[in-house]
């Protein structure tokens, strides 16, 4: 029997860490995003996993800069308003570590990435709903996906890394059937 489940966004969490000035790093965040699994039975190996993140909703804790973020030099979320995620393969590796593949696309360019998760569990909350928790983790290269802009500084450094680190703790709340035949 397939089961669906919906993220929460309530208790998860999607950010992301790049250098700056190769000296330190700077996190931000989205805060609107949705997301979707299918798995069979209560088995996440092999499940489908769809997710898209809101490109305007981007916060680094500096509004000139989340404004940069979004204009054309980064995500050109006017053009590109999502960034999406579309899994291939969802591979347990060992007791609760698996490998996540998929498409991730950036600016109108999807590329293949690869994701290391650990599966927290599945457990019941007071009020009756089932949650199964995920820590995501992974590095791309920004540049891959159109996001190339750059300075040079003084001393002949560059202002960011090409490598971000992708980190997300999410939740998903499974979709009960009696639900699923309503939408039906």
């Amino acid at each position: 029997m397939k089961n669906k489940w919906t993220i929460d966004p309530m208790h998860s969490e999607v950010q992301f860490k790049i250098r700056h000035l190769v000296i330190s790093t700077v996190s931000g965040s989205f805060t609107k995003f949705s997301a979707e699994v299918e798995t069979d039975g209560e088995n996440f190996e092999s499940a489908q996993i769809k997710f898209s993140a809101d490109a305007n909703s981007i916060t680094t804790g500096a509004e000139q800069r989340d404004g940069h973020l979004n204009s054309a030099d980064f995500f050109d979320s006017a053009n590109h308003p999502t960034i999406d995620f579309v899994s291939t393969s969802f591979t347990k590796v060992s007791d609760a570590n698996y490998k996540l593949n998929g498409n991730l696309s950036i600016r109108g360019i999807t590329k293949p990435v690869e994701l290391d998760v650990e599966f927290g569990g599945i457990m019941k909350d007071p009020y009756g709903n089932i949650k199964a928790g995920f820590d995501v983790s992974g590095k791309i290269k920004r540049k891959d996906f159109g996001v190339s802009w750059d300075v040079v500084t003084e001393a002949g450094g560059i202002m960011l890394s090409d490598e971000v680190k992708l980190i997300a703790n999410v939740q998903f709340a499974k979709v009960v059937v009696e639900e699923m035949a309503v939408k039906a």
